[in-house]
């Protein structure tokens, strides 16, 4: 059964839109770019996710991240 999402295609994909033209307008090489967007992630884990729910949600994240690489 597919994950239903609560945010439409139309807004993630802006977003990702967004954020891979920062990074090309930086002219950003590949492990620079992973190591902010990464940054990012842990600023966004550590700020929004409440410190009880940060393990799992980290978890959560990290399978998600390894199976859409597999499956690309």
């Amino acid at each position: 059964m597919a994950i239903q999402s609560k945010y439409s295609n139309t807004q993630v994909e802006s977003i990702i839109t967004e954020l891979l033209a920062v990074l090309d307008k930086h002219q950003s090489p590949t492990d620079l770019s992973l190591m902010a967007l990464g940054n990012c992630v842990t600023h966004l884990l550590q700020n929004k996710v409440p410190a009880e729910a940060r393990e799992v949600v980290t978890e959560q994240f990290a399978k998600a991240l390894s199976q859409s690489v597999k499956n690309s």
